[in-house]
């Protein structure tokens, strides 16, 4: 299923504030994150890689934070 965002524009509503408002609820539904995740094609294994490392990333992360919490 496609997402379409659109908006509705009043007779006195300027454009720019129309355009605003357009791009705020665009970005809040991860439509261009989404477009760029898939614009190119990434093999499965890379993205299994990538996940794994974010993963190590965020645990490291929490465990530096933790050593930090305890040398108070």
């Amino acid at each position: 299923m496609i997402n379409i965002a659109h908006i509705v524009i009043d007779d006195n509503e300027p454009l720019e504030k129309a355009l605003k408002r357009f791009k705020r609820m665009v970005e809040k539904e991860g439509i261009i994150r989404e477009w760029k995740k898939r614009e190119y094609f990434e093999k499965p294994s890379t993205v299994k890689n990538k996940k794994r490392k974010a993963m190590e990333r965020k645990q490291m992360k929490k465990q530096r934070k933790l050593q930090s919490m305890k040398s108070y």
